[in-house]
């Protein structure tokens, strides 16, 4: 490419859940951006990024990219028209269990770069669960007028094929997250358990002590779900059974702040004078940059984790994972790998779970070999997507 060439330089505004102090989703976008251009060198292209956030000045200062309000219709507005096309996604953005206004937006934003005659492209999507069918035309209607459209597991392609929408434009393909690396100099990191700084839990078998760094580090990735918090209660009790098998160090993981972090501590405080003599518990303090807690799960030796993209981190670095769902989404993304949940917000047998992560921590390296095959499909894939919308660019396809 020469170089201040115009002609080769294509800006492309990026629509998802951005803004939001997720780890999960800002592990997307990263990935996304990372994708983009790694792919746009191949394909000589320059993209500029344009990103729709909740707090652009944040996401600017996060990934030196521009970004605007996505709830500021004129904003909005200015950056689709001067924008070659839109990424929309990844993540579960076209879903009604949040509510009935994430579908209208989220297809809104798609529509509007349509008319506009703005290439769209669907990056990553996990679709659904869609329980109001009369948002089905909303998503019927975009992704048949969308230039690419990629889902990231085969549900999600069935039920767009259920609304409508012609299999062979549906291309299933990983998590972006899957190809998310470490940051840059982390290939030198410590030992296991040694990231970011931590919180330990105050008092009792919670208080950090003198070579708890040479224990088994337990990552824990929790949220809050069910109303009544039975859920984290039976996740504390699974977690105590396991301390009475071996001392382990628990180092919860905050993936969405704050709402996480407060779950981290309720179960923490759960924990209190139950934990077996020996084991710690703590809370990790990773900051807002997705490639530092994608470090904090590379530091574990088997993950525990309710949050998807907490699992996909895992799968990214090789860490054996017991996955406890309260979405398809994770039963999808687990099966995608050989693997099934220990348990869901509604049932988790606190023995069998401690029988399963005591497994995974004495026979670490043949979980790995057994499930390499697998992971490693999808790390490689992991960049479809990208690759598919760096030739759309170049080469455009009337729809």
């Amino acid at each position: 490419m020469v170089a201040g060439s115009q002609t080769h330089i294509r800006r492309i505004a990026i629509s998802g859940y951005y803004g939001f102090s997720n780890s999960g989703d800002e592990a997307v976008l990263r990935s996304i951006l990372l994708a983009l251009a790694e792919q746009s060198k191949v394909h000589g292209l320059e993209v500029q990024p344009v990103v729709l956030s909740a707090d652009p000045a944040w996401t600017i200062a996060m990934y030196g990219v521009e970004a605007v309000h996505r709830m500021r219709p004129a904003d909005v507005w200015g950056a689709l028209r001067s924008c070659d096309g839109l990424i929309s996604g990844g993540g579960s953005l076209l879903q009604d269990a949040t509510g009935t206004k994430t579908i209208p937006y989220y297809t809104g934003i798609v529509k509007l770069a349509q008319l506009l005659g703005k290439p769209t492209f669907i990056y990553s999507q996990g679709i659904g669960p869609v329980n109001r069918r009369w948002m089905d035309p909303m998503i019927r209607h975009v992704m048949r007028r969308s230039a690419y459209v990629s889902v990231r597991d085969d549900q999600s392609a069935a039920l767009l094929g259920r609304m409508g929408v012609p299999h062979d434009r549906i291309e299933v393909v990983p998590d972006p997250v899957m190809g998310l690396p470490l940051p840059l100099g982390a290939a030198a990191a410590g030992a296991p358990g040694g990231g970011a700084s931590a919180a330990a839990a105050p008092g009792g078998a919670g208080t950090a002590q003198a070579g708890s760094e040479a224990l088994p580090v337990v990552g824990v990735s929790l949220r809050s779900w069910r109303e009544d918090g039975a859920d984290l209660a039976r996740a504390a009790d699974a977690l105590i059974a396991l301390t009475r098998r071996r001392q382990v160090r628990l180092r919860f993981l905050p993936f969405h702040t704050p709402d996480d972090a407060q779950s981290s501590k309720q179960v923490m405080e759960r924990l209190q004078g139950k934990l077996a003599s020996g084991s710690i518990a703590e809370l990790a303090s990773p900051g807002d940059d997705p490639q530092q807690m994608l470090l904090e799960v590379s530091h574990c030796d088997i993950l525990f984790g309710m949050r998807l993209h907490a699992l996909i981190y895992a799968a990214n670095q090789m860490v054996p994972m017991l996955g406890l769902s309260y979405d398809p989404k994770i039963d999808q993304f687990l099966k995608r790998i050989h693997l099934q949940p220990i348990g869901s917000t509604e049932l988790l047998d606190a023995e069998a779970f401690a029988d399963e992560a005591e497994r995974m921590l004495e026979n670490g390296d043949s979980w790995r070999r057994s499930h390499q095959e697998a992971i490693s499909k999808l790390k490689q894939q992991a960049q479809q997507p990208a690759e598919q919308i760096m030739k759309l660019l170049l080469h455009p396809i009337s729809r």
